[in-house]
């Protein structure tokens, strides 16, 4: 059976390679990440982008390196003709504010690329309970099936206990 695909979006990667925190809801989504890398990132084909290397390459050097050492075996996704109108069309069509460009194309690429998951931290504007059924409404009407957008934590597969 051919493994799911999952597009590992820029915050995955900050938090899997951030240094230990004291905030707290900081602390558990790098628990989090670091569980679902370990535990359950080996069950899916795992995917990233130059727009994830090109973020995760940002401020710290020292932290830029971990993320980019983290990315390193993972292939790019292109980013296509096809990927740059569908990440117009997300801002064009109100499912993301201007702004968030890069957001788009990170929903653009894992649409496009036919990703099963899109794996984030970014509930601001890609894991938006609000926003994710516009964004499903773009994709579905430029012809596209929207990947399951969602956070390590709802990834986690299924527990033998129930």
């Amino acid at each position: 059976m051919e493994k799911k695909t999952v597009y590992i979006e820029t915050s995955i990667v900050s938090y899997l390679t951030a240094r230990p925190t004291n905030d707290l809801l900081a602390a558990a989504w790098q628990k989090i990440t670091s569980d679902w890398w370990d535990a359950q990132g080996g069950r899916f084909s795992l995917y990233t982008s130059s727009v994830v290397t090109e973020e995760a390459g940002r401020e710290n050097p020292d932290a830029a390196l971990r993320r980019h050492n983290a990315l390193s075996d993972i292939p790019l996704l292109a980013i296509t003709e096809a990927v740059v109108v569908l990440s117009k069309a997300f801002i064009q069509e109100g499912a993301l504010p201007a702004k968030a460009l890069d957001d788009s194309l990170h929903i653009g690429l894992a649409t496009v690329h036919g990703m099963d998951y899109l794996l984030t931290w970014n509930c601001r504007h890609i894991d938006n309970a609000e926003m994710k059924p516009v964004v499903r409404m773009v994709c579905a009407a430029h012809g596209y099936a929207c990947p399951e957008i969602c956070t390590p934590q709802e990834l986690m597969g299924v527990n033998e206990d129930g």
